[in-house]
């Protein structure tokens, strides 16, 4: 990747985000990171002067997305690569969880995303060149109890980038939609909001997930700095992937579900075509 190529990145004030700028601006990039306070803005500025460029910007102001795009056009450079990596985890069984929960996770992890895609695609599309990459999750292909609410989201976002990876391909434009297995991020610990519990029913079910995730935050193989190098790797490939599993967690799980799957597919085949019409 050229030196003078420019990222934005959302999220960058820890997890992905703040790995992958870490990682650009050591090999001399330039990284427009979006923040959501002062003083995590100047935390990021110092990374690197005059090539880590803060924004403060909460993904869900949907009104404040294309200013901020524009001004970063006008103002850094055309941007090369953005990188949605804004979002967080929501832990709750569903029957308890509060529908505002859910609303509040598809507008960060969800609607936050879009907003971006829909601000750049216009300066990508009239360059004919660009690159989204957009973190999932392998939440996004596979489930467990009592995180509903992200699953969903991660699955949302996950057909939304393959959707539209086929509508801007002619235009010179290359969408990732980038799904992570458990990686030394800080997404079960302080950046997971937890609805608390509530019905009796679900504990034999669920406490022992929860104290179990609890358990291994911190502890993942996932090394998040493997995976900014991965993610930097894929902004210069020529024909990079619509979908990337990051992780052998990610790989040995996903594997798992396409082949339940495949198996429940052939086992109700007889059902599914029985509907087709004469």
């Amino acid at each position: 990747m050229s030196p003078s190529k420019t990222l934005l990145i959302t999220g960058t004030s820890s997890g992905f985000g703040r790995a992958l700028a870490q990682e650009a601006l050591a090999k001399g990039h330039r990284v427009v990171g979006t923040v959501r306070t002062q003083q995590a803005l100047h935390e990021f500025q110092a990374l690197a002067s005059g090539t880590a460029v803060g924004r403060i910007l909460d993904v869900t102001d949907f009104d404040a997305i294309d200013e901020i795009v524009a001004d970063v056009e006008e103002t850094v450079g055309p941007i090369d690569a953005l990188v949605n990596s804004a979002g967080y985890g929501h832990e709750g069984i569903l029957e308890e969880s509060p529908l505002a929960e859910m609303r509040r996770q598809f507008d960060v992890n969800v609607f936050g995303a879009v907003a971006m895609m829909k601000a750049v695609l216009p300066y990508m599309r009239r360059r004919r060149k660009g690159h989204i990459l957009n973190i999932t999750s392998m939440g996004g292909y596979i489930t467990m109890p009592g995180i509903a609410y992200y699953c969903g989201s991660k699955f949302a976002l996950e057909g939304i980038s393959e959707t539209l990876a086929k509508e801007v391909q002619p235009l010179g434009i290359a969408i990732t939609a980038i799904a992570p297995g458990s990686f030394r991020t800080d997404w079960a610990g302080r950046s997971m909001v937890r609805t608390p519990r509530s019905i009796p029913d679900y504990d034999e079910l669920f406490d022992p997930i929860r104290e179990a995730r609890q358990q291994k935050s911190g502890k993942q193989l996932g090394d998040p700095s493997k995976a900014a190098q991965v993610m930097l790797e894929l902004i210069t490939h020529d024909s990079p992937p619509a979908h990337l599993l990051l992780g052998s967690d990610a790989l040995e799980l996903v594997r798992q579900k396409l082949s339940q799957l495949t198996a429940e597919l052939n086992q109700w085949e007889a059902i599914s075509r029985s509907t087709d019409g004469c």
